[in-house]
């Protein structure tokens, strides 16, 4: 077998890749030296900028097969056939840290899953939790900004992170959540994935539905306690990352089966709190779960970087038969994930083998920017309408239109019979035994405890005493005693 020659990028055969030229033995480097000049060049440019949440991820490939007949609610080419498999990329993610940050941490994990759909890529952005801490996109900035490094601290304080949720009752659901026994996944594997936001399913007669995805882990749930993750911290900062890898590795194929609840559109409007609401789940006494099918991952990446690093998501990439609902954080996220890309990757970078469409192709009059390798042929135009059998538009509207009434302006989202910010916390509350709920008071009050003011650590306080009046006693006398300690 031939020896493969080390070359140039532009393909010249490099002679020497040990020592750099210079200007007699022991003299000063070349500046002609091509070949040095252009390995440093690149390594300086070897990273790009990472993402300001959920920097640190794993991905793999896999596919989805659906068991159960969903075409009464969605015309969704990719569900309409009990039996039918699309090829799937997903990327798991921790959200506050940085790239290099560690895997067990008590922190969401992103769940974002890709269809390569024979009608387009369809995109489902979601986390572990089927809720979250805030309700509308003008606050994400700023959550955001409280849960990272501290401008003057260069570290993470609890008194942002605190101060923020005392002005933001609606994230007690999510800290209930956080905070209790599911914080922390043992791994990828061992942890549901939820779509989060309320999307909307249209079916082949234009009927619409609002709907919730619901992923439930074919491993069994794995938790680590706060003990047990610093631990794992030590010995392997990549934990989640090795054990994903490594189960592919093995055959382990790890699995998922989707269910999904169904609303139909109508019953929105008089449902007794607002359905678009993040921070809320539907009871599944009210809406019961249906199952959809199953998510298989059975492939690595072969080089993360190329793969994990540069994989997009944009819940705006919808397929025919599904859309967006009125949900106020999903209609912001519709333009800050694809805008987040077009900066970190650029214009094009949906056509990066990772996020190019794998069972169809893309066919527009997108031309031209940084990296574009789908510029067309000589007799392509890049204008629409034209007279030379471009692309053109379907007229088939991809999901049911959403009413809308009033008039414009910053409006409040609008109150429903039962809305509260609380009950729903204390209800998950009501539900843990009670190890879980000690653990949970553990949890909250070991961070609410580090926080200097004390108008801050009461407005927090309140919360959770109107949650529930047990869990809010309870959290109040376990910070209390933290704090004379």
């Amino acid at each position: 077998m031939s020896k493969r020659v080390l070359t140039t990028e532009s393909g010249a055969p490099v002679a020497d890749n040990q020592n750099s030229a210079t200007a007699g033995v022991g003299g000063p480097i070349l500046l002609q030296d091509q070949h040095l000049l252009e390995k440093l060049a690149r390594f300086n440019r070897e990273r790009i900028p990472e993402r300001v949440v959920h920097a640190r991820g794993s991905g793999a490939y896999g596919y989805f097969e659906v068991t159960d007949d969903v075409t009464g609610f969605t015309k969704a080419d990719f569900l309409g056939e009990v039996g039918k498999r699309t090829e799937t990329f997903i990327r798991f993610s921790t959200v506050a840290d940085s790239l290099g940050g560690a895997d067990a941490v008590r922190d969401p994990r992103g769940f974002a899953l890709k269809f390569y759909t024979e009608e387009g890529n369809y995109d489902l952005v979601g986390n572990n939790t089927p809720v979250f801490f805030i309700k509308d996109p003008i606050k994400f900035p700023d959550f955001i900004h409280s849960q990272k490094r501290d401008p003057f601290t260069g570290k993470q304080e609890p008194d942002n992170v605190w101060d923020f949720w005392a002005h933001a009752p609606e994230a007690t659901h999510q800290i209930t959540w956080l905070m209790g026994d599911r914080g922390i996944p043992a791994s990828y594997r061992h942890m549901n994935g939820y779509g989060s936001h309320t999307y909307q399913w249209t079916n082949a007669q234009g009927e619409a539905f609002f709907v919730k995805y619901h992923f439930k882990t074919n491993q069994g749930i794995r938790c680590l306690s706060s003990e047990q993750a610093a631990e794992q911290v030590g010995k392997d900062a990549n934990s989640h990352q090795t054990d994903l890898l490594q189960a592919i590795e093995r055959g382990v194929n790890p699995s998922w089966t989707l269910y999904v609840q169904i609303m139909p559109a109508a019953e929105a409007a008089d449902y007794r709190f607002n359905p678009f609401d993040l921070t809320k789940v539907w009871p599944h006494s009210d809406y019961p779960l249906q199952r959809v099918g199953r998510l298989v991952l059975d492939r690595n990446p072969d080089n993360v970087f190329q793969e994990v690093e540069q994989s997009a998501f944009s819940p705006n990439n919808f397929v025919p038969g599904i859309g967006p609902s009125p949900d106020k954080m999903l209609q912001g996220r519709l333009f800050a994930y694809a805008d987040a890309h077009r900066y970190r990757l650029g214009v094009n970078h949906t056509q990066l083998p990772v996020n190019a469409p794998k069972a169809t192709e893309a066919d527009n009059y997108g031309r031209d920017g940084l990296m574009a390798t789908r510029n067309g042929r000589r007799t392509d135009k890049n204008y629409e309408p034209n007279s030379y059998s471009g692309p053109a538009q379907t007229d088939a509207a991809l999901s049911a239109p959403l009413a809308i009434h009033g008039y414009t302006g910053t409006h409040a989202a609008p109150a429903h019979v039962k809305d509260d910010d609380f009950f729903q916390a204390g209800e998950l509350y009501r539900l843990m035994s009670d190890d879980e709920k000690s653990r949970l008071v553990a949890n909250i009050a070991g961070g609410l405890s580090q926080v200097s003011r004390d108008d801050v650590i009461e407005k927090n306080l309140a919360h959770f005493h109107a949650a529930d009046a047990e869990y809010g006693k309870r959290v109040e006398e376990a910070v209390h005693a933290l704090r004379e300690d």
